[in-house]
This record gives structure tokens, sequence and C-alpha cells, in this order.
């Protein structure tokens, strides 16, 4: 057994070849984490059958299946109770259409080994799409002081990137569920708020798919309306001045902005 394990979820949406792309991204790893699967719902028959086989065959160390989808809080905290009932020192966050870096658990574990005071790191992401029109290197704060006065604006670390010692969920607790698409900017809200240390390294760890369903998903009222919500939430708890409402309002515009505007200032903004 590893002392290193990896969560993801895996839905209806979840293509075969990304799925693929993400997992043997993790394979390589060193030091080899254990992979925990849940399946959220109805996913592809291919999909399925994937997985299957890749728990058979011992590439993934569990997989769960439900019918029914509950959503992405539910189902990593789902994997969370399995994977904090054993010694496990580390948990890390995978998407399923994502890529890490072939040397990203090597540098991550690393340096959580050599700073045992922080709870939490991430680092830089690469956007991509497969046809070429959207690239973007994004780049956070470092330090956790740096961090906290970042997240007055908008979230300090990627959770595609994040590797926790166990000790931030002993600390925060579980994933927030009752935000339909910000349980991580909850998350990083109860950490900050229950004293847990940040920190990013300053490399692309994951390669971030990014299509046009991306910036789409990002639109309409309802989930602007949800975000800025939550983002008035943050800054109520955490105690950030009044000027951090304007950048929660600014976000609320940009939110409902269409499509391609939304993407022109994700890309120069961001």
């Amino acid at each position: 057994m590893s002392e290193i394990a990896v969560i993801m979820s895996v839905y209806r949406a979840d293509r075969l070849d990304y799925l693929k792309e993400a997992l043997e991204s993790l394979y390589c790893q060193m030091p080899r984490p254990d992979i925990y699967v849940q399946q959220d719902g109805q996913v592809e028959d291919s999909v399925a059958a994937y997985l299957l086989k890749a728990e058979e065959c011992g590439q993934i160390a569990y997989l769960g299946k439900r019918d029914t989808n509950k959503g992405l809080a539910i189902s990593l905290n789902e994997l969370l109770k399995k994977v904090l009932a054993r010694p496990y020192t580390y948990i890390v966050r995978m998407d399923a259409d994502d890529i890490s870096l072939p040397e990203r658990v090597t540098v991550q574990y690393t340096f959580m080994e050599e700073n045992r005071d922080i709870d939490v790191l991430g680092g830089y992401i690469e956007e991509f799409s497969n046809d070429g029109s959207y690239h973007k290197i994004v780049q956070y704060p470092l330090k956790h002081d740096e961090m906290y006065q970042f997240f007055a604006k908008r979230v300090p670390l990627a959770h595609v990137t994040a590797f926790f010692r166990r000790n931030f969920f002993e600390k925060a607790g579980f994933y927030p569920v009752e935000s339909p698409t910000n349980e991580d900017t909850l998350f990083w809200m109860r950490g900050f708020k229950n004293g847990c240390r940040f920190a990013n390294i300053p490399e692309v760890l994951v390669k971030v798919r990014v299509s046009s369903a991306f910036f789409s998903r990002r639109g309409g009222i309802n989930k602007a309306w949800s975000d800025l919500n939550d983002r008035i939430l943050v800054i109520k708890t955490l105690g950030y001045n009044t000027s951090s409402y304007f950048y929660a309002l600014a976000l609320f515009f940009v939110n409902i902005a269409p499509a391609k505007i939304k993407q022109f200032l994700y890309k120069r903004l961001r």
C-alpha cells in the first residue's frame, strides 16, 4: 500500500479517451499512488468497462459505483471516507479529463516532506483546448499569507492540483455540499478559517482540458448568482475589506457574459 491516495470522480459526460489520458498520467508517478475512483451515476458503457478492467488488473485500488448522480462534492466525500479509514499520509485530487505532468507527485511529495507545516499544496495549471484555440498558463501566489490575500478576489489554489496532508481534513472536515458548483471555494474558506496552512509550487503540475463547453458552463444567471453568494460568504467569513465586494460584482458580470467574451476575459485577466 502506498502512503498516497488519489481521489477521482467520473460521471456521464466524461469521455473514455480523456479518462485514459488522465489515469495513464497517474500510473507513471513516483511514489506510485493508490487510485480511488467513484462513478457518480450512470456512465458510458465503454467507460464503465474500462474502469472495471482497471480495477481487476490492480491499476485502480478502489472503484465505487452508484446509479444516481449526486455531484462532485458528495462523490469526493465518499472516497475520502474510504481513504481516511486507511493510514494514507497524503490525498491527491485529480479530474477525469485532465493530465498530471510526469513529475507532479514527486515534486509535491518532496515539498510536503520538507515542509511539515503545510496542509495543502497546489501549483500552476496549463489550460489548453484540443483545437488549439485556447492556451494559457495560470499562475497562483506561492505563500500562505499571499494566498490568503489573493482569496479576497478569487481562489488561491487550483483544485485539480491539490495535494493534501490528511491533517487538512481533520482540521477543515469534508467537502461542503451546500454549493452546487463551488465546493472548492467553500472548502478553501473552511481551511483558512480552521488554521490550515496553504502553499503553491511555481511550476505547472496539471494540464487542464478546456472546451467551448468550459466557458458556457460558467455562464447563466443561476450559476452567476450562486457564485456571487458563495463569494460574499467567503468575504464575510474571512473578514476581507469592502473592496472585495467590487471584485465579486465584477466576477458576476463576467459570469453572465457570452461564452466568447468570457473566453477573451479569462485568457487575459486570470
